[in-house]
């Protein structure tokens, strides 16, 4: 079975109100203003995820020649890890760099 599903959508963010466009080379799954994504996978991409809950970005931890962004759900607590994207608020990437996870 395939584990990733490429979907590159545009949203409303459900926790600044951004309208998020499609980011174009790869599938969107944050918000690049806020950074909050939303609980809606079990494998990247096929929507099946119960929960729901907003992901609140918690972290960052460096990945090959970027980053990723921690996430806790707020909903049920669940951890989760996204590449951050071209576009992202790169102040609000440094100010989670300085926290600790």
């Amino acid at each position: 079975m395939k584990k990733f599903n490429m979907i590159d959508e545009s949203f409303i963010c459900e926790n600044c109100n951004n309208e998020v466009q499609k980011l174009g080379y790869t599938a969107r799954d944050h918000c690049p203003y806020c950074l909050y994504s939303k609980h809606v996978d079990i494998n990247p991409g096929d929507r099946l995820n119960k929960c729901k809950g907003l992901l609140k970005p918690v972290g960052i931890e460096k990945f090959k020649d970027t980053f990723k962004i921690l996430y806790k759900c707020e909903k049920c607590g669940i951890k989760h890890k996204n590449i951050m994207a071209n576009d992202d608020d790169m102040d609000l990437i440094i100010e989670l760099s300085k926290k600790e996870v």
